[in-house]
């Protein structure tokens, strides 16, 4: 063999050699960044609302069964984000903290246990059910944010609540409720779970007088004597 065949078949090895460690050391590169990145991920929180107080007994019972239809609202509050405002004109949504539902889905949840809990009604059932209706319970949900008003925190519940008579195709009653429940820091920091706590005192307290409202057209205006057969 010739030296200028043995030299060439050197260069080459050490090209491969070489080329070799650079794909090992690009993968190594890559797995470490892969490992950082998943690292800073931070972890997810989901939050709830609780379930409203039961009444006291001895109320009387309306002889009406509602009917709880969907909750309407803009598309933020048909995804599970967290959403805050930073001003009169804009919301932003946290990724990482998220209600265990659909804000859309929690509300209407909150307001059917609300009006079975009052135990004023012969019945009260979600729409979509095997279960009939007198009256159809409607909803419209226009902000459930934390609102960063300086000096401090606020966590703001806007809320539409209205009564449908389906015999004869007329809204009989409606009522609104606006609130912005100053948040309460447990640390030297306001956390998520801050807000979400002053969050549910003014559901509760909301749908708490709303549904207080809806009894009080009821007592002024006694379902006929054919409701709730």
């Amino acid at each position: 063999m010739r030296n200028t065949d043995v030299e060439r078949n050197r260069t080459n090895h050490k090209a491969k050699k070489s080329m070799r460690r650079t794909s090992r050391l690009a993968a190594v590169c890559l797995l470490a960044v892969i490992t950082s990145a998943c690292a800073a991920t931070p972890p997810t929180h989901y939050y709830v609302l609780d379930a409203p107080p039961s009444a006291s007994a001895g109320q009387g019972q309306i002889p009406a069964r509602l009917i709880v239809g969907r909750i309407t609202a803009s598309h933020l509050y048909h995804d599970d984000r967290f959403v805050y405002g930073t001003s009169a004109v804009e919301l932003g949504t946290y990724e990482f903290d998220r209600w265990s539902e659909p804000p859309v889905d929690l509300i209407q949840d909150q307001l059917v246990a609300t009006l079975r809990n009052s135990g004023q009604y012969r019945a009260v059932s979600r729409i979509g059910s095997a279960a009939r209706g007198d009256y159809i319970v409607r909803g419209h949900l226009d902000a459930l944010d934390e609102i960063d008003n300086k000096p401090g925190i606020a966590a703001r519940f806007t809320f539409e609540l209205e009564l449908f008579d389906p015999s004869t195709g007329i809204v009989v009653w409606n009522s609104s409720y606006n609130h912005d429940e100053p948040v309460s820091s447990s640390g030297k920091k306001t956390s998520v779970s801050d807000v979400v706590q002053a969050l549910d005192h003014n559901v509760q307290q909301g749908l708490q007088q709303l549904t207080g409202g809806l009894s009080q057209y009821f007592a002024t205006h006694p379902p006929s004597s054919q409701a709730g057969n």
